[in-house]
């Protein structure tokens, strides 16, 4: 296992230096000289302003040592400062992943519990009235753009229950250290239009998986020896049979960690999302190699949590 971490962590750390090393060359290289300060100052920098930039990163000296500068600051957790917004960018990341937390959080648990429920069930009954209507709902979840699933729900829900008096669903967001009801009622829309778009998904992903693994020759080995149907789906079929949803989930959950870019906008919450959005039509570069950085760390992290879980579900799996 210590060798396996070992391997996995040199490759999550190749893998941040090789994203680090492109977002270097598309900002202070692959752009002409005097426009470098600018993209990472922002549209809205005065001279005076760009001319900081240009002293503070050390823009007048070679490209190795600009190199070198960028890697040791980021190696330190300096993730550089937003001339825009006039605020370390680790300061305005803090600020933001609480609520990008949230929405991913909940959405994933609820997606997870739908989407496995009606999988498994879709796979032990195969070609029932339930699969074929989990069929259909699969279509239609996937079928569903995000931005209007959440459209949808504010105006069949927030709307019509804010028209009765009833205010406890929100938008925007509250922080849950603030008040615990007002969190909730702002994560429960975002949480179910996650949930719908992606519980589709996970659902046609075990159903599939699932219906392989019953066909596997040790499934019909241990049913020769007597097992319980119940304990052979569960203790045997299903263990194995969610490593490709494991898989898709460290995708996805390093993928939406990096940002709930639309239901982010939709729904207001000021998110990772939502501040990449703004830093990039306001041309604030300095902010965005942060968001930059911080998605490709999500993604290393949630993809090695991923290859520790295949040894755990599938016993098949051995980790060298």
């Amino acid at each position: 296992m210590a060798r396996f971490l070992i391997r996995r962590i040199v490759a999550g750390i190749l893998v941040l230096w090789i994203v680090a090393t492109l977002t270097f060359f598309l900002f202070f290289v692959a752009v002409p000289e005097g426009v470098v300060a600018r993209n990472l100052a922002g549209r809205a920098a005065t001279p005076a302003v760009i001319a900081q930039v240009d002293q503070n990163l050390g823009l007048n000296l070679p490209k190795p040592v600009q190199y070198w500068h960028y890697l040791s600051h980021l190696l330190r957790g300096n993730l550089g400062y937003s001339y825009y917004s006039q605020e370390p960018v680790t300061t305005i990341l803090k600020q933001a992943l609480p609520a990008t937390v949230s929405v991913v959080v909940g959405g994933v648990l609820l997606w997870l519990v739908v989407g496995l429920g009606a999988g498994i069930l879709s796979a032990t009954r195969p070609r029932s009235l339930f699969d074929r209507a989990a069929t259909v709902g699969v279509l239609a979840g996937v079928s569903a753009p995000t931005f209007v699933v959440g459209e949808l729900l504010i105006i069949a829900v927030f709307v019509q229950l804010n028209d009765h008096g009833i205010t406890f669903i929100q938008t925007g967001y509250t922080p849950i250290s603030q008040s615990f009801a007002g969190w909730l009622g702002c994560m429960i829309l975002p949480w179910i239009t996650l949930a719908i778009v992606q519980a589709a998904v996970y659902t046609r992903l075990s159903r599939g998986s699932l219906l392989d693994t019953l066909g596997e020759d040790y499934i019909r080995t241990a049913r020769s020896k007597g097992i319980t149907e119940r304990r052979v789906l569960y203790r045997h079929a299903v263990r194995s049979a969610m490593t490709p949803v494991v898989s898709q989930l460290g995708i996805d959950l390093g993928a939406l960690l990096g940002g709930v870019i639309v239901v982010e906008q939709v729904f207001g919450l000021q998110g990772l999302g939502q501040q990449t959005v703004t830093a990039i039509s306001q041309g604030d570069g300095q902010l965005v190699i942060g968001f930059v950085m911080l998605a490709a760390l999500f993604v290393v992290v949630a993809n090695l949590i991923v290859d520790i879980s295949y040894a755990l579900l599938d016993p098949r799996v051995r980790i060298n």
